[in-house]
């Protein structure tokens, strides 16, 4: 078995880990244990670039129970848990292709092993292996033909996408005529976006900021960059924790939603003069840049949690700083501007995933839970599934809501026929 990761001992820790993740992840449990019988991924082979995480690790192992031979890679260089890494190879046998902090190179280069599985199914978080498919190959990924992988569009059954930035770009794709692979939307479904999005979102950024900086949240301007599900679980928590929240956003109803929620809402250039804390949650580039930095006051701090590390212009914040002082804490740039000083966290990235350890398990069981189903789906369907992007089925939204509610305990109400009925005519009025 070929594999890449940082070190093999460091495997005990990683189990324990994956193994204390799994108790909080009943619906995904649930899902093993049919699998496991009827073995749905037979023959097929998965590979998915995900943030190699204890609960991507019970997905992972999931997907093997069903058969399926499955090869995992970083969607992120700053996201991989080295011991869950090391666990998947030595505890289940699951190649894993990802080092926390790799550079560019080692990245590309576990995407392209990733790729050379031959998969008939891949699952992104970001589109990245789905881009690479659908591109010519950066210099990392040498020793294919300029063609790369495009070929590989032919034998994939389908491909799941677990981000809003991935599904942004794969739209794009489709929009441009261009998309070759079927996609599941697994991050449009409501049983993923409005909790792991929103609370998920919530819960861990603010973890990873306070891990960083130590930062007491209470009494702080906090300016929050979007206010899609992420941003509002960010918003949301923010607030519970006692911060003056501001929301920036260029979307009209989501800047009238963000008001009548009780947030005050200006123009980023109003709030960079203002916040104590900046968070960028949109999915877009360059939402914090060089006009706000120099509106910012001394002792600032930034930082990000939409996938890519392109929503701060880091590279006009370099070219406006003096100095640069790297590390001056765990996952804590310190940019010098003059008389003042710009604090950026974890490189600009996923501060959730770089500084802390991203979303709890229990909120995670549901998105792995609808990932698990949606590449169920693919297997099932695949005959009739065209390029484009789909939204993951209802039935399977339905069924990992039942399985969550009943490992909760909680039961609720059914329609009576009367009520089915009623819901089904017309003729009844005023």
């Amino acid at each position: 078995m070929h594999y890449h990761i940082k070190d093999i001992n460091l495997s005990s820790r990683g189990k324990k880990r994956i193994k204390w993740a799994e108790k909080d992840m009943p619906v995904l449990r649930k899902i093993k244990e049919r699998f496991l019988k009827e073995k749905p991924f037979e023959e097929k082979k998965i590979s998915a670039c995900l943030h190699v995480t204890c609960e991507t690790a019970n997905l992972a192992r999931t997907l093997k129970a069903g058969g399926a031979d499955i090869l995992l890679c970083a969607s992120n260089p700053l996201s991989t848990q080295d011991d869950v890494a090391a666990s998947l190879v030595a505890d289940y046998e699951i190649p894993v292709f990802a080092i926390h902090g790799e550079d560019k190179d080692a990245y590309y280069k576990h995407l392209k092993a990733a790729l050379d599985h031959k998969p008939d199914i891949t699952m992104d978080d970001g589109a990245d292996l789905l881009s690479l498919i659908h591109s010519d190959l950066p210099p990392a990924c040498a020793g294919r033909a300029q063609a790369g992988y495009k070929d590989l569009a032919k034998s994939i059954l389908g491909s799941m996408e677990e981000t809003t930035t991935g599904v942004i770009r794969l739209k794009a794709l489709e929009k441009q005529g261009k998309l070759k692979v079927p996609i599941i939307a697994v991050n449009d479904a409501k049983t993923k976006n409005m909790f792991d999005n929103r609370y998920g979102t919530g819960q861990s950024t603010l973890d990873g900021i306070i891990r960083a900086t130590d930062m007491l949240i209470a009494g702080k301007t906090v300016v929050a960059a979007g206010y899609g599900w992420c941003g509002r679980g960010f918003a949301m928590r923010a607030r519970g924790m006692g911060a003056r929240v501001i929301i920036a956003e260029v979307d009209k109803i989501k800047a009238l939603e963000a008001s009548m929620d009780g947030f005050q809402v200006m123009p980023m250039l109003e709030a960079a003069g203002i916040g104590d804390l900046f968070c960028t949650l949109t999915g877009d580039i360059h939402v914090i840049r060089e006009e706000h930095f120099e509106k910012m006051k001394d002792g600032a701090i930034v930082c990000n949690s939409g996938h890519f590390d392109v929503e701060i212009d880091l590279k006009a914040l370099e070219k406006m700083a003096n100095i640069i002082n790297k590390a001056v804490r765990f996952c804590v740039d310190e940019y010098v501007l003059g008389d003042k000083r710009i604090y950026v966290l974890a490189e600009g990235r996923l501060v959730n995933l770089a500084a802390a350890e991203g979303h709890p398990a229990s909120v995670m069981d549901m998105s792995f839970a609808t990932q698990a189903l949606a590449a169920e789906y693919v297997v099932k369907n695949s005959a009739s599934l065209e390029s484009k992007v789909y939204n993951a089925p209802e039935e399977i939204e339905n069924t990992v809501a039942e399985l969550k509610l009943a490992s909760m305990g909680i039961e609720i109400d059914k329609l009576t026929e009367e009520q089915e009925k009623y819901l089904a005519s017309w003729e009844m009025g005023t």
